[in-house]
């Protein structure tokens, strides 16, 4: 029985060629209210006075927790993998741009 149930939760994804390509990301800005957590991926060329929000998703606060702990387990094992990824001082950046978190 548990063979079975474990067949069932497989899922098919589809990843069409646009997808794939990826967006490039160097910032994300994170806002939430009480039912979402709003994630905008944004790229910032270096000097620019202007970023562009990329891309933008909507989490559930349940799937933000679990999104959280799968990106945290990746690190890890991307760390032990090739050691530790070093984190560079960057520039405060003003967060006074766009809607804000509240639904």
């Amino acid at each position: 029985m548990e063979e079975k149930s474990k067949k069932q939760q497989q899922i098919n994804i589809e990843l069409d060629e646009k997808i794939a390509e990826g967006i490039y990301s160097n910032l994300a800005i994170i806002n939430h209210s009480v039912s979402e957590f709003v994630v905008d991926f944004i790229s910032m060329m270096p000097g620019a006075p202007k970023a562009k929000v990329k891309s933008r998703i909507v989490l559930t606060p349940q799937h933000a927790k679990k999104f959280l702990k799968a990106l945290n387990d990746n690190v890890s094992r991307f760390e032990k993998a090739h050691g530790a990824i070093k984190d560079y001082e960057q520039p405060p950046i003003p967060l006074n741009f766009g809607p804000t978190g509240e639904a």
